[in-house]
């Protein structure tokens, strides 16, 4: 990767992430990340972004722009139907990194990327650890597993609605145990860690992921387990929830921003 004074990006999607990451970009770095446009369903709302920065439903307008970087924050859908055509013109990060589960869309962004000479980025987002587990691959891993709890009032709008009554859930209940592959599925907003672990490690359907509605914590809280030749990796992370969307975190756009940042900063760590 090859150093740049100042980075150009465009963001698919203006919510609680793509916002986010447009107002951390322009309020504490707008010297290294310039915010070139967004790709808005509704146009005519006030996003309280600057006049420079072009938003806009019009899908050729948005890809017209002069883009380093293209940020996807707008769900699954979004990466089926605008991820390849990012990785004509720039390089691509995904913040819905489940969608990824999907047979043969990885694949197709990945022969993409090497096509035109881009990148397919996937941030640490919600969790931690991935160098260490990239690391640990390049010999054997005997297990890699994932515990994620979130209260109740993260998993309203979710299959989790089906499997428990939120509003009266007194203790922690398991709404899913399986592979990788079936959880980032299943819950698209909610459990992409999964399919961020899987991706860094032994693959979605030998990851395995245990799902809890949990009254007793107030954050959502993932842990991961990995244990192989290297040694073994027991990790905790508590993620304060976004007040606007509390099924993701106010970690996920830092953690985009991040990975921006480290194409303007000389030095880098923890890659």
């Amino acid at each position: 990767m090859k150093r740049l004074d100042a980075i150009k990006i465009g963001i698919i999607g203006l919510g609680t992430i793509g916002h986010a990451v447009a107002s951390y970009s322009m309020e504490h770095y707008a010297k290294q990340i310039e915010v070139k446009a967004a790709l808005v369903r509704n146009e005519s709302r006030d996003y309280r972004l600057p006049a420079s920065c072009l938003i806009t439903s019009d899908e050729d307008a948005f890809f017209a722009e002069d883009m380093d970087i293209i940020v996807e924050a707008a769900g699954h859908t979004a990466i089926k139907k605008y991820g390849v055509r990012a990785l004509h013109h720039a390089s691509f990060i995904v913040a819905s990194i489940g969608a990824l589960a999907e047979e043969n869309i990885l694949e197709e962004l990945k022969a993409t990327a090497v096509q035109h000479r881009t990148q397919l980025l996937v941030p640490s987002a919600a969790i931690g650890g991935l160098d260490r587990i990239c690391a640990m691959t390049l010999e054997e891993i005997d297990r890699i597993e994932l515990v994620t709890r979130k209260p109740p009032a993260a998993w309203y709008g979710t299959l989790a609605e089906v499997k428990v009554d939120l509003s009266s859930v007194s203790k922690p209940t398991l709404i899913f145990s399986g592979t990788a592959n079936e959880s980032a599925l299943l819950f698209p907003e909610s459990v992409n860690v999964s399919a961020a672990l899987s991706l860094a490690g032994i693959g979605f359907k030998n990851t395995h992921v245990r799902v809890y509605v949990d009254p007793t914590v107030t954050q959502n809280t993932h842990q991961i387990i990995a244990e192989g030749f290297a040694g073994r990796i027991e990790l905790s992370l508590q993620n304060t929830p976004s007040a606007n969307n509390p099924k993701t975190g106010y970690i996920v756009a830092m953690s985009i921003v991040k990975v921006l940042r480290q194409y303007t900063n000389p030095f880098v760590i923890g890659v």
